[in-house]
């Protein structure tokens, strides 16, 4: 080979090199996909809930109500002294939890059965606890991005923080109460309404201005190690620990709402639910 093809060919192999560490920079400094992006600008550690567990939340039959009663259910509202709680022309029910917080996933369960009673929800979002706290990682539903509707009560949901840590111990914000809000959950979610121990607990439900629950209604233990469609199917069984938590948990919230909507609609605030107001 003599030296002028030598140096064609030393030139050809450094044009070729140089394509190749400029197609190699391209790929690095390239923008991220569309897929990545979206994971990256996530707020929330929820996804839509798949139609079929909203179904058997939302449907739970009237005969397996009334076969749990109060179940296993063990937290009564506690009556408040308070100006009526009203948004839209109807009772408010105001709700602050956290999707990180387990006794909050234990609650939204009952929550949904017994809201769906009075109107219906669309957007259902599914989540879970935080992996970390106490009962770890409890699959549950969330009210992040969720929107009801009701001829009988306004309901306000505000999940305060995602499970996602923020880094310093805590989880990332995710609602913010409104300061007429804060003022009613500061003012409610403490002493003399509370135990000093309870004061700040969440979940915490205000139904109307007339009565509070703080803190799961039924043990977040037998939701431990279920999945969402576990969860979802069992509370059509009323012979399962979880209906007899979950459900007994959702007379309770669904009594208490007829409290404030004077038994409207009849078809929530039936017989056995009138007999559970007796007792709030």
């Amino acid at each position: 080979m003599n030296q002028k093809t030598k140096r064609n060919l030393f030139i050809s192999l450094g044009i070729i090199l140089v394509v190749v560490i400029l197609f190699i920079i391209l790929i690095l400094t390239s923008p991220k996909t569309s897929k990545q992006s979206t994971q990256s600008t996530n707020s929330s550690g929820t996804k839509p809930a798949p139609a079929a567990i909203v179904n058997d939340v939302t449907n739970v039959p009237e005969t397996t109500l009334n076969a749990v009663g109060i179940g296993t259910a063990n937290n009564k509202p506690i009556p408040i002294k308070a100006p009526n709680l009203l948004a839209n022309n109807k009772p408010e029910v105001l709700y602050e939890g956290a999707e990180f917080c387990p006794y909050c996933a234990t609650e939204r369960w009952a929550m949904a059965v017994a809201l769906s009673k009075f109107g219906t929800f669309t957007n259902l979002q599914e989540t879970h606890s935080s992996t970390t706290d106490v009962y770890p990682n409890t699959q549950t539903l969330s009210f992040y991005k969720s929107t009801y509707t009701s001829n009988y009560i306004t309901f306000t949901p505000i999940e305060i923080e995602t499970n996602i840590s923020n880094g310093n111990g805590g989880y990332t914000t995710l609602q913010t109460p409104t300061k007429t809000e804060n003022n009613i959950i500061n003012k409610y979610d403490a002493t003399p309404y509370l135990p000093s121990q309870d004061a700040g607990a969440i979940p915490f439900i205000d139904f109307g201005g007339k009565y509070l629950i703080a803190g799961a209604t039924y043990n977040p233990q037998v939701l431990q190690g279920k999945s969402h469609s576990q969860i979802a199917s069992a509370l059509a069984d009323s012979k399962s620990p979880i209906a007899q938590g979950a459900d007994g948990a959702a007379n309770i919230i669904i009594a208490t709402i007829c409290k404030i909507t004077n038994n409207q609609p009849s078809t929530a605030c039936t017989p056995l639910i009138k007999e559970i107001e007796k007792n709030i």
